[in-house]
């Protein structure tokens, strides 16, 4: 970055103050401790109070205005101070308003709220002196808004002794609006500095000795500000009626004078808040641009140093971890369980589980469904502590808007994970990595961070929502792994999506998932599986509508109920049902398999493509790898021709029957073909069925 250059303020405020003994008594009276504030939301609420007081004069619609989530000072947050948020902006708020401005010179009163604030930041300070004055300036501001409409307000005014009439106050109140907007700008520009993470970076130590003089002299002059704004408030509020009604005074020469005089002194008043808000404009397009350029450079070194440190190893992921989530207050995370806040040192050790997605997280049934596959899986507890899901929420926006902190709020307090405590926080520059580096681009991710730091998988959550907590550690080669252990069958299919199913494929039934949302077909399905099981051929009967099932899905799961009474799965377990197969391909997909080369991912793409609307099922026993999937017409085919293939259930089982009415013999009457399987348990007991002659293989044992 350019070395930064003095401006012409710098230059003038030398001559004007000694800016070298300012700032020597500036740092004798900061002494920091551990205590953080939230500055940038402490100010978001005052940029609302300000907002709203400057919006007009009057109240200019009956529509009640909803506080937004930054502007609501219980989000605020003061971690380790001695004594309430409120607390400390209501001693602020006395040093400003009720020492007389006689007593002391506006230098000594500045100084005073120095040493009152010593133990913050510099931004937090010029933040709690502008909450201090935005609560005097709110309130007057309110009166003058809701007196014409409000008889109340008309109360509390002459109580106060605001005057009626503002007309010749005009150029006073407008210049107190554009100092206020002016001091919020500046003070926005100490905090963003103050946020960045140079500690992380290394930065340019010649251009940072020249910056931080700057941000003390930048803070004075916003809490100066603040002090005389005050007192012209409290002028304001104090003003007797002659004072402000001149103009219907006699205009002889005595009234003259006086007349001359008082608008005169408002004009005074008036200059006097002109003059700082020129000045503070002047340090402002100074300040701007330098924080600017110092936050580009941090951001380009912060890049840099994140592809570098993932390309290394480590003894641990502090090193990495505290990068992606640097903040000031080192607890940069929260336990949503216990809503405890945490550091990075909690995730010492664990497996890091980055779940990357939009303020609304995921939608209801993938949320349970994620849930249900991590915390609340059977497996889990075998590995309880071993990893940690951290929820890292990224606006859609360029800035977070009040609806996503809402949303993010709401859902914080109900999820049982980690979660980053102040999300509109992280550094752009990890944000930006996050999407250059991890593809994140708006559909949730969940990036595996081992033990070391080291990125294992840039998407676990398909195999989350596929295996569950078996999939631990969650890395890609454990995830070849597992596919590597898996065939098509019902275990595959159905697993984990209701314990009674997954009941039914441990005691080896047979099983028939089936779907469509063609009601009169599934009325006739239904009727012809009935049949068969009324003349002894057992078996489970399971819908699952079609891919995408929405309200008329729903419809028929009510009709169902009604009707034929037999419906296992929930509509939102239906939507479970689906979302794993989307799971599969898609983990198939990124480990390079199509539906030419692989079995899995051939039949789960029939399953979600098919748009048939005749509807098809799909047969299999237990832990079988036999499976049978039928399509429209051909299922009616099938049944109807049952009285021809029930007669070898008996002998050949559910679906080694069915399948020879599927795939007629290749040849007539029995062949001579052999095949070798190897050995497994309840092969002993097992049949198998040629796949030449559809008749009954007889069996031999070799032993070797």
């Amino acid at each position: 970055m350019t070395s930064v250059q003095s401006g012409n303020f710098w230059q003038h405020s030398q001559s004007y103050l000694d800016d070298e003994i300012l700032i020597k008594k500036l740092l004798l009276s900061h002494d920091p401790d551990r205590r953080r504030l939230n500055s940038e939301m402490l100010l978001s609420a005052v940029e609302n109070i300000v907002f709203h007081a400057t919006a007009s004069e009057e109240l200019v619609s009956d529509k009640p205005v909803n506080a937004n989530f930054k502007s609501n000072i219980s989000n605020i947050e003061l971690i380790e101070s001695p004594e309430p948020l409120m607390h400390t902006i209501y001693k602020i708020a006395h040093e400003m308003l009720c020492k007389s401005p006689g007593k002391e010179d506006l230098h000594t009163r500045t100084m005073a709220s120095f040493d009152l604030l010593g133990s913050h930041r510099w931004g937090a300070k010029a933040a709690l002196a502008l909450a201090a004055f935005a609560i005097s300036y709110g309130e007057f501001s309110l009166l003058m808004q809701l007196r014409p409409h409000i008889p109340l307000a008309v109360s509390i005014a002459n109580f106060k002794q605001i005057p009626s009439n503002m007309s010749m106050l005009k150029p006073q109140v407008k210049a107190l609006r554009s100092l206020s907007k002016t001091m919020v700008d500046l003070t926005k520009c100490i905090i963003e500095f103050e946020a960045l993470p140079l500690v992380h970076v290394g930065p340019d130590m010649e251009d940072l000795a020249v910056m931080k003089p700057k941000i003390y002299v930048t803070a004075y002059w916003i809490i100066r500000s603040t002090l005389v704004c005050s007192s012209q408030i409290k002028s304001l509020m104090a003003m007797k009626p002659e004072q402000v009604h001149a103009k219907h005074f006699k205009l002889n020469n005595s009234a003259n004078f006086s007349y001359f005089s008082r608008y005169s002194n408002i004009t005074i008043a008036a200059w006097e808040l002109l003059s700082l808000d020129n000045r503070l404009s002047s340090i402002y397009s100074h300040l701007r641009p330098q924080v600017d350029a110092f936050r580009r450079q941090t951001e380009a070194k912060m890049h840099q140093k994140l592809l570098s440190l993932f390309k290394k190893s480590h003894i641990d992921n502090q090193n990495v971890l505290q990068m992606l989530f640097a903040r000031k207050d080192d607890l940069p995370l929260k336990d949503c369980s216990t809503q405890e806040k945490l550091g990075v040192s909690a995730l010492k050790s664990k497996v890091v589980l980055l779940l990357i997605s939009k303020p609304d997280l995921l939608p209801f049934e993938q949320l349970f469904f994620l849930v249900n596959q991590t915390y609340d899986h059977p497996h889990n507890d075998k590995i309880e502590g071993s990893y940690a899901i951290i929820w890292v929420p990224i606006s859609f926006y360029e800035a977070w808007t009040d609806a996503e902190q809402k949303l993010f709020d709401f859902i914080s307090n109900s999820m049982p994970c980690y979660l980053v405590r102040q999300p509109w926080s992280l550094n752009s520059a990890v944000v930006n990595f996050m999407k250059q580096e991890w593809n994140y681009g708006g559909e949730a991710i969940m990036v595996v961070l081992d033990s070391e730091g080291m990125i294992t998988n840039l998407n676990a959550l398909d195999m989350v929502f596929i295996w569950g907590s078996k999939a631990y550690p969650f890395s890609l080669s454990r995830e070849n792994e597992l596919w590597d252990g898996e065939q098509w069958k019902m275990q595959l299919i159905t697993n984990e999506i209701h314990p009674i199913l997954t009941q039914w494929v441990e005691e080896g039934r047979n099983i028939c998932i089936y779907g469509s949302e063609n009601l009169d077909w599934i009325r006739e399905f239904n009727a012809k599986m009935k049949d068969i099981k009324d003349a002894g051929m057992q078996h489970e009967m399971i819908y699952v509508g079609k891919n995408n099932p929405g309200e008329h899905t729903k419809e028929i799961l009510s009709i169902m109920n009604r009707e034929i009474h037999s419906n296992l799965l929930s509509f939102t377990k239906i939507q479970l049902f689906w979302l794993r197969l989307e799971s599969m391909r898609r983990s198939k997909s990124r480990l390079g398999n199509n539906a030419s080369t692989d079995n899995v991912v051939a039949q789960v793409s029939a399953l979600l493509d098919n748009n048939n609307d005749n509807g098809w099922a799909v047969y299999g026993k237990g832990l079988s790898t036999d499976i049978v999937r039928v399509e429209g017409d051909e299922i009616f085919r099938c049944l109807n021709l049952f009285r021809q293939w029930g007669e070898n259930v008996g002998r050949l089982e559910f679906i080694d029957a069915l399948r020879t009415v599927l795939e007629p013999p290749l040849v007539d009457g029995p062949c001579n073909h052999t095949q070798v399987v190897p050995y497994s348990d309840g092969l002993v007991q097992g049949n198998m069925v040629c796949q030449n002659c559809k008749l009954l293989m007889k069996k031999f044992t070799i032993y070797e």
